[in-house]
């Protein structure tokens, strides 16, 4: 998971992930200085992020979470839904106002999975980071033709088609058609 989420320019995006952030790191016990030696993330990003000022990528609040010993979703989710099979928040924004990474929901894996709703609209990209080992992700195009770059290989996969794949590597997914594309997106570890 990655890209930079541009959360001060739009506010729907990460909605939860200020206060969720500083209260499962109060929760920890945790300092921000104990967090950012544990994450690798710099105590000045965990102080804009819980103040609600900054942009950060998905993989390093993947790096809060886990140094913290709770889920991604535990920092992006409504503290007051208690279910993860319906969470329902935007977690990243590209430039066109459809092009959008919605994540749907959660069930147990050996780790984790997470469903996601995504589209983007004609000439949008995501670029993503390598996930730890043992992570994937499970695509299904609903809507245009969806161009998947993994490892440097790049396919486009039209409406009706998917893709599994390791995401422990680069991977991206754009859209160069004129159209918009949706598809599903899930990750599990």
């Amino acid at each position: 998971m990655s890209n930079i989420l541009h959360s001060q320019v739009r506010r729907d995006v990460l909605a939860h992930v200020s206060g969720n952030l500083r209260r499962h790191r109060q929760a920890s016990g945790m300092s921000q200085v104990a967090l950012a030696e544990a994450s690798g993330i710099s105590r000045r990003m965990i102080v804009a992020v819980e103040a609600g000022d900054a942009n950060i990528s998905l993989s390093s609040l993947d790096k809060l979470a886990a140094a913290m010993g709770v889920g991604f979703v535990d920092l992006v989710r409504d503290p007051d839904r208690s279910s993860s099979a319906d969470i329902n928040e935007v977690t990243w924004r590209g430039n066109g106002p459809a092009s959008a990474g919605v994540l749907l929901g959660t069930a147990p894996a050996a780790h984790e999975t997470q469903m996601w709703l995504w589209s983007l609209e004609g000439g949008e990209r995501y670029d993503a980071e390598p996930d730890p080992q043992g992570w994937h992700e499970m695509i299904f195009v609903t809507e245009g033709v969806l161009t998947l770059t993994v490892g440097g290989a790049e396919k486009d996969y039209p409406a009706g088609t998917f893709a599994i794949y390791s995401s422990a590597q680069d991977y991206s997914y754009a859209n160069r058609q004129t159209g918009i594309v949706k598809f599903i997106r899930n990750v599990v570890s």
